[in-house]
């Protein structure tokens, strides 16, 4: 039995590290996770359970970081002080995507920030993959 564990221990942490090699060889080569598969992508619910989980602590109503306000499809689609975040059908070209998969010029863009004192970690490959298909499929 504890062989069993063992073995099964270090099948999660080979693909733990396998995950975190591939979003690393992303960032290191600027390439963007391919968008989801899955249709019928909806802010709803889809995209605000991601946004509510990682990124309302500094994009919620209150006070809202660089007035980006990530907690209803009206506020994503408004834009931060900048000017839009989203590029509808155009995911790759879209601020918000370059962000969440720190593929941006500029460092202090990145979602979260690389070392945030929220402790908030990045999103994953199939979350950015997600939002990509939202953006993709029209951001409704």
């Amino acid at each position: 039995m504890q062989m069993k564990n063992l073995m099964i221990g270090t099948v999660i942490l080979t693909l733990s590290f396998s995950v975190r090699a591939e979003k690393a060889d992303m960032m290191a080569t600027g390439v963007l996770p391919a968008a989801a598969s899955k249709t019928g992508v909806t802010y709803a619910a889809d995209i605000q359970p991601i946004f509510n989980h990682s990124c309302v602590k500094c994009h919620g109503n209150d006070k809202p970081k660089a007035k980006l306000v990530l907690t209803n499809l009206a506020g994503v689609l408004k834009g931060s002080k900048n000017g839009p975040v989203v590029k509808i059908g155009k995911s790759p070209d879209s601020l918000i995507v370059k962000a969440v998969a720190h593929l941006t010029e500029d460092e202090e863009i990145f979602m979260p920030p690389p070392h945030n004192r929220a402790g908030i970690k990045p999103l994953t490959l199939e979350q950015i993959g997600l939002i990509r298909a939202w953006i993709d499929q029209g951001a409704k």
